[in-house]
């Protein structure tokens, strides 16, 4: 019977810890239905709650969470479960020593670790990513590369295993951890009931919920400039050379300076400001994806095709689909 070890501590996501004790609870019922020919069959997971000292914290929200026990009352268990927390900034350099020295013993000892959201930034702090392959919010995602330059992040996955550690993306990705976890310690039968009766979808990438933020937090006055001038006129033909001349630098030390500032090249940040305009006109919009293509600075409809699904992971149609609002509750008769 696999034991799962949920970490509660000031200002964390409660709806982590609370939706994987739902996830679990509901394993546990459909898997004694499907083994009810075995008697006195025990349920697959149990589960405890556990914080820093034992005591109640204040989740985020102003939510109380009640533990079992504290980290250091818990021995055994094949599971420990980090859930994310805001802002990220919080832990960085000033993580409690007891937290991040418990993880680094449990991991030594072949436990598997998992975190949820900005968990991740909690288990780069206690040094168990180095090396690895993870994931985390999208949304800080560069803060999160350069902080931990050692760590091997995939922030287009939803997620991500390595040595025993796993990832999972943005704050609702707990639950493809559980669906995986009941695979893992359960089977993909029982999985593939869980996920249905959690209206589950598989899901690989969340690149189809990134939102683009327009990377302006940096000192740089003149590819702030630049930038505002491509957010505005990117339905037009763009030269990156004469940008650059307009803001009175070469094109090579133009490219150079915009990329330090917000980690993409002019023409990358330009694509992204055309992708992001289009993803507004397919969720807002009935027009054609000819209409949006050429709308949004593009000739070729298909050649947009082929940027937005490499961009989103989704094609311009599965994304209408997925994101429309146009869709509406169905009155009662």
């Amino acid at each position: 019977m696999p034991h799962i070890t949920l970490l509660a501590y000031e200002n964390c996501a409660a709806s982590a810890i609370y939706g994987c004790i739902d996830a679990f609870g509901i394993s546990n019922r459909w898997y004694a239905q499907l083994n009810r020919d075995k008697e006195n069959e025990p349920p697959l997971f149990q589960w405890d709650i556990v914080s820093l000292d034992g005591k109640q914290v204040e989740a985020d929200g102003r939510v109380i969470v009640t533990p079992h026990a504290s980290i250091h009352d818990i021995e055994k268990t094949d599971f420990i479960l980090v859930p994310g927390f805001l802002p990220p900034i919080r832990f960085i350099g000033n993580a409690p020593r007891d937290l991040t020295d418990w993880l680094r013993k449990h991991h030594e000892k072949h436990v598997m670790i998992g975190s949820t959201c900005t968990g991740t930034f909690l288990l780069a702090e206690a040094g168990i990513l180095d090396g690895r392959v993870a994931t985390t919010n999208l949304k800080f995602s560069r803060y999160f590369k350069r902080l931990y330059p050692k760590v091997k992040l995939r922030p287009e996955r939803i997620l991500t295993e390595d040595g025993g550690v796993l990832c999972s993306g943005a704050t609702t990705s707990f639950w493809d951890l559980c669906i995986y976890l009941i695979e893992k310690f359960g089977y993909e039968e029982l999985a593939d009931v869980c996920s249905k009766a959690l209206l589950m979808e598989p899901r690989n990438s969340q690149s189809p919920y990134s939102i683009f933020e327009f990377q302006k937090d940096h000192t740089d006055e003149v590819v702030k400039e630049a930038q505002c001038f491509l957010e505005e006129k990117f339905p037009s033909r763009i030269s990156v050379e004469a940008l650059a001349c307009d803001m009175g630098v070469s094109p090579r030390h133009f490219v150079r300076r915009f990329k330090q500032a917000t980690g993409d090249s002019p023409l990358i940040y330009l694509q992204r400001v055309r992708i992001e305009a289009a993803k507004h006109q397919l969720e807002k919009t009935a027009q054609s994806i000819e209409e949006i293509t050429q709308q949004v600075g593009y000739e070729d409809p298909n050649s947009f095709r082929k940027l937005f699904k490499k961009t989103t992971g989704l094609s311009p149609r599965e994304y209408r689909n997925r994101f429309t609002r146009l869709l509406k509750p169905v009155p009662m008769r």
